[in-house]
């Protein structure tokens, strides 16, 4: 495969910011040849380090303003069928299987605290094989911007 270099670091920073950014905007930004920084994204996503790119949309301004994080613990016997109907609710974002005390976390939006409530209670609530649930609501989120750290270990 090939190795990953302080550039290559960079642009995944960059692009992990804005990935709609065009590559004269990008090269000009770290004053680098246009064609370096596209052989290099090239590169970077043949090699799989770039899955995709996407878009970051604003939940809330689609009225989504409830957002949950829910364990779950369940039969294991069903496991599959737990997981297959989990994903039938659209307003299940994220199916995470864990260590520790959940089996499961679920990351769920809703519009209302309502609407999670009915969520849960009725459709989680009731797929076969899930046995308990907890659920923490989403007060404020304060996330960081990704920075991948140059200068690799070798």
């Amino acid at each position: 495969m090939g190795r990953t270099d302080d550039l290559d670091l960079k642009i995944l920073s960059e692009l992990a910011k804005d990935a709609s950014i065009s590559v004269p905007k990008l090269s000009k930004k770290m004053n680098i040849n246009a064609s370096v920084v596209y052989s290099r994204i090239k590169r970077l996503s043949k090699r799989g380090l770039i899955r995709k790119f996407t878009i970051v949309i604003n939940d809330e301004a689609l009225g989504f303003n409830v957002k949950a994080l829910t364990g779950i613990n369940m039969d294991s016997k069903l496991r599959d069928n737990v997981l297959n109907e989990l994903f039938k609710i659209p307003e299940v974002r994220e199916v995470s299987e864990v260590t520790g005390r959940f089996d499961v976390l679920v990351t769920m939006n809703a519009r209302s605290l309502d609407e999670m409530h009915q969520l849960i209670s009725e459709k989680i609530g009731h797929v076969e094989g899930v046995q308990k649930t907890e659920t923490f609501i989403e007060m404020r989120k304060t996330a960081r911007e990704i920075i991948y750290p140059t200068s690799i270990s070798k």
